[in-house]
């Protein structure tokens, strides 16, 4: 499946320009011959296989890796949705549901690699951030008891938290000891709005992906990129702030000893390794990896990482540079930016921009209103590949530019009624039509992803040249177009699959099939993935 269809199957929430023919970046980038001189990348070694669960806000996959000195592919052998639930006491994720869906990708892929000398040397878990469930009984083994559902982080409950936490701590003093940006769902802020009735039984708090593999191994720890999202990792030695937790009220008990990417967690232990179909004696090892998907995915930008910007774009679009060492200015904490935890110590300075979530609750809202007036209320999707070519037909200044980050975007909603409350609060006209509205959507995402590409090259003393978008915004040929336009830099896009590349060759290395730096796992991605290449217009 290729153009438009991969494009709509793959991410019904991008758009795609097909006017635009892509250019392959040249082999003669520094991040490609940088890898074709690592000899660590360049051995005899013998291809080896691996397996990602990778868990996004709307679906789910697992993935199949293969890796070797100069091999480097993927294949997805189970795909489900990702719907979270309301109850009585809020919006929960319905982990219960997936952990079984991941049970079940993870016997597909043990089934297809039976043969021993093809068999999956390892497991890997990356998520969304700031989530988590609340354990009793976790550090003595796999019996512990999950204590309901987990939150889902746009969950209307943070608001109490933020109000908690400031009133104890005010938010410089937080950026200053974790280098954590302000966002009304940290981690943090969280905990804090939780039931003190459920805390008080708690024994352990761990994030998404540390939970499931949680229940893979029976091994509770905190993956370091992760942990670091949560608003309570010191960065002075990047250990948990036990001191600032006490100010806010969280049991230091509840937060579990930290792991590092490459670092072997456990094994399958019995009933997992019965669920996902292994022989008896068999023993298949769980790593931690970048547990936070966006770790994992720059771990696959085929950057120079000194010339770069990268943009993970999904839901969120997270934007930002990589640097060896926190940024924790004033200037830093005004502009909102994050200091984040990387693969190999380094540092994700990064922004949130709002996403492709924009669109996707966009078009959710066009479809709930299109079953309202139909016959039975029966639910239609909407023919996206015709409301893509609708709205690259939209001349970008026929359309307002507004403010993605406003806090009115980010609840589920009508996004297409917020958007005309903004620009009547700002005196421009509001789009009127799908495709205009689409168009708007765009045009604003591309110049948010524009400034803070380059504002993040300021802050973090990077000489950005380049604009990498990964995720599946790099499927958005329109989107990373009009990037290019409003930045005036060049956009090199893909790959795609970043997050589970990056968890897989994490992996991979710790397993022995490759070695070498981060630049030069980079380079093996480049070599094998080349991305497309968007030139900015006059």
């Amino acid at each position: 499946m290729t153009g438009p269809a991969r494009f709509v199957s793959s991410l019904r929430s991008s758009l795609n320009d097909r006017a635009h023919t892509p250019v392959v970046e040249r082999a003669d980038t520094p991040v490609v011959e940088r890898a074709q001189r690592d000899e660590t990348l360049r051995g005899r070694g013998r291809p080896g296989t691996v397996a990602a669960v990778d868990l996004g806000a709307t679906s789910g996959r697992v993935i199949v890796g293969r890796v070797g000195p100069g091999t480097l592919e993927t294949t997805t052998v189970a795909r489900f949705p990702n719907e979270p639930v309301h109850t009585g006491d809020g919006l929960h994720w319905n982990l219960l549901g997936m952990y079984g869906a991941v049970l079940a990708g993870l016997r597909s892929a043990v089934a297809a690699h039976a043969d021993p000398d093809d068999r999956v040397r390892s497991i890997g878990v990356d998520s969304w951030a700031v989530d988590y469930g609340l354990l009793r009984g976790a550090r003595g083994g796999p019996g512990g008891r999950l204590l309901g559902e987990p939150f889902h982080y746009r969950d209307e409950r943070t608001a109490r938290g933020v109000a908690a936490v400031h009133a104890r701590v005010p938010q410089a003093e937080l950026y200053d000891r974790t280098g954590l940006q302000f966002l009304p769902f940290n981690t943090l802020y969280q905990w804090a709005a939780d039931d003190p009735a459920v805390l008080e039984i708690a024994d352990t708090a761990l994030l998404i992906p540390d939970l499931i593999a949680y229940w893979l191994t029976g091994v509770a720890r905190a993956e370091q990129t992760n942990a670091s999202t949560t608003g309570l990792l010191r960065w002075a030695d990047r250990q948990w702030d036990l001191a600032l937790a006490e100010r806010v009220g969280i049991p230091a008990r509840l937060l579990p000893d930290l792991i590092a990417p490459g670092e072997r967690l456990g094994t399958l232990h019995a009933p997992a390794a019965t669920a996902v179909g292994l022989a008896a004696g068999a023993e298949v090892p769980v790593t931690a990896v970048g547990s936070h998907d966006t770790a994992s995915a720059v771990v696959a930008v085929p950057m120079e990482t000194g010339a770069a910007a990268y943009i993970s774009c999904g839901t969120w679009g997270l934007v930002g540079v990589e640097v060896e060492r926190p940024i924790l200015t004033a200037e830093a904490r005004a502009a909102n930016f994050t200091n984040e935890g990387g693969v190999d110590g380094r540092v994700r300075l990064l922004h949130n921009v709002m996403g492709l979530w924009l669109l996707s609750e966009a078009v959710r809202g066009w479809e709930r209103r299109d079953a309202a007036g139909a016959a039975g209320g029966a639910v239609h999707p909407i023919d996206l590949s015709a409301l893509l070519d609708a709205a690259a037909e939209v001349p970008a200044s026929a359309v307002p530019v507004f403010d993605v980050n406003d806090p009115r975007f980010l609840p589920p909603g009508d996004m297409p009624a917020r958007i005309a409350e903004w620009c009547a609060e700002h005196g421009v006209a509001a789009p009127r039509t799908r495709a205009e509205f689409t168009r708007s959507i765009v045009e604003s995402l591309a110049q948010a992803f524009a400034e803070a590409a380059q504002r993040a090259g300021r802050l973090g003393g990077v000489d950005v040249r380049t604009i990498h978008v990964v995720g599946g915004g790099a499927l958005n040929a329109l989107l990373c177009q009009r990037t290019a336009d409003r930045s005036g830099l060049p956009v090199l896009a893909g790959p795609v699959e970043a997050t589970a590349l990056g968890n897989v060759l994490v992996q991979a290395r710790a397993a022995g099939l490759v070695s070498g730096d981060l630049e030069s796992l980079r380079g093996l991605v480049a070599r094998t993935h080349p991305p497309r290449r968007f030139d900015p217009r006059p």
